[in-house]
């Protein structure tokens, strides 16, 4: 049963794409979502599927706020002749370009949030989504710290080092891109198939000029967070957004998957997919070696040693 309060909460839409073998991951970061905004806010995700999700799946993730009634799910299976002509890169699945048409797809929001499944938020999207003004744009992200490889791309595509966003996270002006039909614009632009990140780079190309940056903390991608990166990432940013993005910035698993691999913040994945829902999560195939890595490196002094000596490698075994 519902809590009285939660039948008029104020619902924060926020837009994720993922397929069942992907349904822990997701869950996980939507479990961050609701941890890190206070319990009067409530969400609404807008689950973009390009194969049908178990009933199964869909009932259990009805349990992930408690009962509380703080989060509420929509189901869109998504047709790939929305799409019709584009080019898919083999490295990516479909699913992630579908981001590029969600102001037609839902025509009753003027503005949402989008985010990937490889994540755990850890700010406030409720206060964000509320609080920040788009203005006369099209969307909001986090703008990448671009290496020198990165930045041959990013000139050669047409788009603007210091401006080319990450598409992982984004707040979107649903109302604008209907207005200007910039899903078309997009669905063209994706038709070539040399684009290294394309629907990325089709985003910082066709809204070139109508992009603004959001804090770094709102996607702290994997060189954000690596000390190697560090030099490149204070040419963008500062020392305290560093240190800000340590502590409490949200977490984008761009590279390795902590539920398949040791990675950064691996143990921050774990400790929140370990606080999903005991019924949830029972009897989905967990990797049982991620499982006891995370377990060891739960004991006093055992993480602290091992960040030495990977340091150490680093630095001196390159």
């Amino acid at each position: 049963m519902l809590h009285k309060e939660t039948l008029t909460m104020n619902r924060t839409p926020i837009v994720v794409a993922f397929t069942p073998n992907y349904f822990i991951p997701a869950a996980t970061a939507m479990l961050s979502v609701l941890e890190h905004s206070p319990k009067d806010e409530g969400f609404h995700f807008i689950c973009l599927l390009s194969e049908p999700m178990p009933e199964e799946l869909v009932n259990r993730l009805a349990l992930l706020d408690g009962g509380t009634g703080r989060l509420t799910y929509e189901w869109f299976e998504l047709k790939e002749e929305l799409l019709d002509g584009i080019y898919i890169d083999p490295k990516y699945t479909i699913a992630a370009s579908f981001r590029l048409v969600v102001a037609d797809l839902f025509p009753q929001y003027d503005k949402l949030i989008y985010m990937d499944c490889d994540v755990i938020i850890r700010q406030d999207l409720a206060k964000l989504y509320r609080e920040f003004d788009l203005g006369n744009n099209y969307l909001a992200g986090v703008v990448e710290a671009s290496t020198p490889y990165q930045i041959k791309g990013i000139e050669r595509i047409g788009a603007k080092v210091g401006a080319y966003i990450n598409s992982g996270f984004l707040v979107m002006n649903l109302a604008l891109l209907r207005q200007d039909k910039m899903s078309q614009k997009f669905i063209e632009a994706l038709k070539v198939d040399y684009l290294e990140f394309p629907d990325q780079d089709v985003l910082n190309t066709v809204c070139l000029g109508r992009i603004l940056a959001l804090p770094p903390y709102y996607n702290g991608i994997r060189t954000f967070m690596q000390e190697e990166a560090k030099e490149i990432f204070l040419k963008y940013y500062t020392e305290t957004d560093w240190q800000m993005i340590d502590k409490e910035g949200t977490i984008h698993y761009t590279g390795q998957k902590p539920w398949r691999a040791y990675t950064i913040k691996f143990e921050v994945w774990w400790a929140t997919y370990f606080r999903l829902p005991k019924a949830l999560r029972e009897g989905l195939e967990a990797d049982k070696k991620m499982i006891a890595l995370y377990r060891l490196f739960s004991l006093p002094f055992v993480r602290p040693s091992f960040n030495v000596i990977n340091r150490f490698r680093r630095k001196y075994f390159k």
